[in-house]
């Protein structure tokens, strides 16, 4: 037996373990009314009632239509790392190619507060770069964060700015494993670069780009709220109320432990339900899925 390996195993088996199967023993707080001194087990069981309480709610229809939107909206630039990479594929020029991979990769390694920092400097009506730009163009300035129909757009694309370059290295990666000896072949019988990338990348890695995509759609709810709630403000709270701040507030800042558990498990649930349903269709259709 290869006892070294299963050594290695190990840890993240532990980690996965204590920090993701342990705690959801406290899941059970959502079907009952919490009460920090009586604990989990001695607080009162009431079914649905949160789950009712939150589906009944003047603020539900929003903060699903906000959350579905801004995922949606971040699902649809979902081929953009995949045609970087295969446009950093095609470049010759190793210094050039390592200079644009370096500079599109260093914005992951900037903290989500920071990110938020700039933009929150960048678009400022008076101060900001942006609105200076505008001004010298003969515009008049915008007030970005505090206008709800801009806040969508400035978190995803954001976001993407952010995440664009890290994103592509597994498409680099599984673009590396393509035999050459196909593009000698193609070029050979007079297909352009074009067609080889059309007909040879990307089948290549189309496994890859439906694992992830799955795994995209595995935390399509689960907007990252750190950013959200750091541009969040009354006046743009139209468009940029979402469950998972909500779930932080009533929560954390207002200690309804067991409502929030309630409507974060409804999150969990709806996410759940999309992976499962599109590996099995991914399955069905490409033979190509998570199981």
């Amino acid at each position: 037996m290869d006892w070294q390996l299963y050594a290695l195993l190990t840890p993240a088996l532990a980690y996965f373990i204590i920090f993701h199967y342990v705690p959801m023993y406290g899941v059970q707080i959502a079907f009952k009314q919490f009460y920090a001194n009586l604990g989990i087990s001695g607080s009162p069981w009431i079914g649905f009632d949160h789950f009712k309480r939150f589906f009944d709610s003047y603020y539900f229809w929003r903060l699903l239509k906000n959350t579905l939107t801004l995922s949606g909206y971040e699902l649809l630039l979902f081929p953009l790392p995949i045609m970087f990479a295969l446009s950093l594929n095609e470049l010759k020029n190793g210094v050039f190619k390592k200079w644009v991979q370096t500079l599109t990769y260093a914005p992951h390694f900037i903290s989500v507060v920071v990110v938020a920092g700039m933009i929150v400097a960048f678009l400022d009506p008076i101060t900001g770069l942006v609105n200076h730009l505008i001004v010298s163009l003969g515009g008049q300035p915008v007030a970005f964060l505090t206008e709800s129909g801009w806040f969508r757009h400035i978190f995803v694309w954001s976001g993407q700015w952010q995440s664009l370059g890290w994103g592509t290295i597994i498409y680099l990666a599984a673009l590396a494993g393509v035999s050459p000896e196909l593009h000698e072949a193609a070029s050979v019988d007079g297909a352009t670069r074009f067609q080889r990338i059309i007909h040879i990348n990307i089948p290549s890695i189309l496994p890859t780009i439906i694992v992830l995509f799955i795994l995209n759609i595995g935390s399509f709810m689960a907007i990252g709220f750190e950013k959200v709630l750091l541009l969040q403000n009354s006046l743009n709270a139209e468009t940029s109320d979402i469950i998972p701040t909500f779930v932080y507030n009533v929560g954390l800042l207002e200690g309804q432990y067991s409502f929030a558990s309630a409507v974060g498990l409804f999150e969990s649930v709806i996410n759940i339900i999309l992976l499962v349903t599109v590996n099995y269709i991914a399955r069905k259709v490409s033979d190509n899925s998570l199981w």
